[in-house]
């Protein structure tokens, strides 16, 4: 097995730290840009810890997918003529998308290395009640059988979710699949487990449980703009499921979508409209999800006992 002296070294010649005013050790979560000298330099300080492992892996991570989104622009350059200001600010752009993209997505790159920093052999299998991770999707070969494993999953605790709130459990599935990838990419812990946030629920005031800090990207006045957030964590998919039920209950700006009952379209409208989400294509796709391929392929035999 490759050894990771390379990236130890590489730590190594960040330094003490001592040099960057406020730089803690709780920085080492917090790097939301590639840019965050101080969340670097504390890497140094406590290199054993979880947090380090994870903020190591993410980079190293982040570096691997530089590598390819270089690629992808050199293979493009001789059809483009940008100048060397808009090469630069795209070399900006892509180091900022690949260490957003190594902190929510799981490439598996980042989950090996923290594994190999860590001292750990091979992952224990998944308890009871926790989604267990599907494999990277590089194809539609792989979409089908990571779908499938998800709607296996998530449907039992959904179904009885919506069965008491009297609600067509499809709509509820096809917000967990958007919130989560198909369930590859939830806020992680500090400690780099999973947080079983499968509906994106933010952690407001009113919130007294566990948080899982996390980037998300928010539509303030029609503009995508990126946000660090706080989000819920639970100790299970039943919990995030049941959790995100109550919300529903509980809360007058859902009820347009509470009353669609067994139209899932209407639940869907409802939701787009509650502001639910500040992306304004939301429910559109939410309904692209629920009239795609991928959903109809995992469901299988399943549809008929909808």
């Amino acid at each position: 097995m490759t050894t990771l002296a390379p990236i130890t070294s590489s730590l190594a010649a960040l330094g003490d730290g001592s040099a960057v005013p406020g730089a803690s050790a709780a920085d080492t979560s917090a790097a939301s840009t590639y840019t965050d000298i101080n969340a670097l330099a504390a890497l140094k300080r406590d290199p054993n810890s979880a947090q380090s492992i994870n903020a190591v892996a993410e980079q190293v991570e982040a570096l691997f997918l530089q590598m390819m989104l270089k690629s992808m622009r050199d293979a493009s350059s001789a059809e483009e003529t940008d100048s060397n200001e808009m090469g630069m600010y795209q070399d900006m752009f892509d180091k900022q998308v690949a260490l957003s993209i190594s902190q929510h997505a799981d490439l598996w790159i980042g989950r090996l290395l923290k594994r190999q920093l860590s001292g750990k052999t091979a992952p224990a299998a998944p308890t009871e009640g926790k989604l267990p991770l599907a494999a990277p999707v590089t194809g539609k070969s792989m979409l089908a059988p990571s779908a499938a494993e998800f709607v296996n999953r998530l449907l039992p605790p959904i179904r009885r979710a919506a069965s008491s709130l009297g609600l067509n459990p499809m709509g509820m599935l096809a917000q967990a699949a958007l919130e989560t990838g198909w369930g590859q990419r939830m806020p992680r812990n500090a400690d780099g487990s999973s947080s079983f946030n499968m509906f994106g629920v933010k952690a407001g005031d009113g919130w007294n449980g566990p948080k899982a800090t996390a980037d998300s990207m928010e539509v303030i006045n029609g503009v995508a703009t990126p946000r660090r957030a706080a989000f819920r964590s639970y100790g299970s998919i039943e919990e995030s499921v049941s959790d995100f039920a109550n919300l529903l209950k509980s809360s007058p700006r859902y009820r347009e979508a509470i009353c669609a009952g067994q139209d899932v379209k209407g639940y869907v409208e409802g939701i787009g409209k509650s502001g639910y989400a500040t992306d304004p294509q939301y429910a559109d796709k939410l309904s692209q999800i629920l009239d795609g391929d991928t959903l109809q392929a995992a469901l299988g035999s399943r549809v008929a006992a909808l």
